[in-house]
């Protein structure tokens, strides 16, 4: 397997663009620019004569749900979440197949990406609220049946030690055998041993019991900074909505913390803090549900291995960086496990 550049995702070439910019009836294609940001789909900035749009290839989710998904988008714009509405195809489509792969549309959304301590306590506090009302959207749209009714439970698998430590050990040796030594590959081996011996050490500590506490609904599943659009100091726009999905609205709340606010290996635990009281104020979970999210969480990243698997298994290196910061902040949060799980609650 190869490495999968910025290059390779980037071209399209011109006889799938010339088929794109008659589908969705934009006429000619006057500027494109690949959009680097972006993690697992590839997206661009296309002008026509029609106006400015993002184009997104999307390579990660069934054609299926990403049709469902798009078609929520019209409802959560209705609620006044910020969301721009796929643009359809002259047939009426959400989505155009083309080319072997499958791209939409949306009317371009100006803002800037902005991550950790970029953002001012009081637009972490909102960010909070606006995830809050998100998800009363997505069950609004779930009660107009643009989503299947939730089920009254949801389970989570729990890793067990013995499982991550075989995971570790499987791509132990796969760095021996398909590394070349780069300084990538003695970071991974020694990384791959750190957190076999973190494991052991902090086995007692993972969560109990296969159902997660508190509230459960639909999601939007990936709400971190390069899927927001900041504009004016308000949040103007929420991006890719591959992900949605029914999941306890603490593992969001969680994650969308932790990618947010997780920086330079550390959490900014004042904006942790000031982001779960803005969700707070819009759905009350209470702090045990959180906390129980916040442990939850810090298990599954202590014995996920998907960058490397990305890595190893897909000859992937677009996730290598991502790596190396999780774990340093795997490593400072479970010095603090506490402390972090007092942010989440105090919030």
């Amino acid at each position: 397997m190869t490495d999968v550049t910025a290059v390779d995702r980037g071209g399209i070439p011109n006889s799938v663009l010339t088929q794109l910019a008659s589908a969705f009836g934009l006429g000619e294609v006057l500027g494109l620019r690949y959009l680097a940001d972006g993690l697992m789909n590839a997206n661009w900035k296309l002008d026509a004569p029609a106006g400015t749009f993002a184009l997104k290839r999307v390579t990660d989710v069934s054609l299926d749900r990403l049709v469902r998904n798009l078609g929520v988008l019209a409802s959560l714009a209705t609620d006044g979440v910020p969301v721009s509405a796929p643009v359809s195809t002259a047939s009426g489509a959400l989505v155009a197949e083309v080319g072997g792969s499958v791209w939409c549309l949306f009317p371009w959304a100006a803002g800037s990406h902005i991550r950790g301590v970029g953002l001012s306590l009081s637009q972490a506090a909102l960010l909070g609220m606006r995830l809050g009302r998100l998800h009363e959207g997505l069950g609004r749209a779930c009660d107009r049946g643009l989503l299947p009714v939730v089920s009254e439970t949801v389970t989570a698998d729990i890793t067990t030690p013995e499982r991550a430590v075989e995971k570790s050990e499987r791509l132990s040796t796969a760095v021996r055998e398909k590394g070349s030594g780069s300084a990538f590959d003695v970071a991974a081996a020694a990384a791959l041993d750190g957190r076999r011996a973190l494991i052991t050490k902090h086995a007692n500590r993972r969560p109990q019991g296969m159902v997660p506490a508190g509230r459960h609904g639909w999601t939007h599943g990936d709400v971190q900074y390069r899927n927001l659009l900041w504009e004016g100091g308000e949040l103007a726009a929420v991006l890719d909505w591959d992900r949605v999905g029914v999941r306890p609205y603490a593992e969001e709340v969680v994650r969308t913390a932790q990618v947010q606010f997780g920086v330079d290996g550390v959490f900014d635990l004042a904006r942790v803090a000031a982001f779960v009281r803005g969700y707070r104020s819009v759905v009350p979970l209470e702090a045990a549900v959180l906390a129980d999210g916040a442990r939850r969480l810090w298990w599954k990243r202590m014995t996920d291995f998907w960058q490397l698997e990305f890595h190893y298994d897909r000859g992937d290196f677009s996730f290598d960086e991502l790596f190396t910061a999780d774990e340093t902040l795997l490593h400072w949060w479970t010095d603090r496990l506490g402390q972090v799980e007092d942010a989440f609650t105090e919030g």
